[in-house]
């Protein structure tokens, strides 16, 4: 029961999502970066989650040469036209 509730949550969150105003599209990724659920076509599906995987490794790579007992917990790239919001628990948000 729990689960299904908690998989209800997550669907409305990600509807509440893709209802913002500029958002192109969500992701959801496991944690090798396979894609779970998108909104995306499946080209930019491919491409995103390849993409954002490599950016998730290097990026924990560089916390943890700074500070070993640290690890990444969010990332967030922001560029003129687009913006990738990444939390890395569980689930990746786009």
């Amino acid at each position: 029961m729990f689960l299904v509730e908690q998989g209800e949550e997550v669907e409305a969150q990600m509807k509440r999502i893709e209802a913002t105003k500029g958002v192109i599209g969500t992701l959801v990724v496991d944690p090798d970066g396979v894609p779970i659920r998108s909104t995306l076509d499946q080209s930019m599906t491919l491409q995103y989650a390849g993409q954002l995987r490599q950016l998730v490794v290097l990026a924990r790579s560089a916390v943890r040469d700074i500070d070993p007992q640290n690890d990444l917990s969010a990332l967030r790239v922001r560029s003129k036209s687009n913006e990738i919001i990444s939390p890395l628990d569980y689930y990746i948000i786009q």
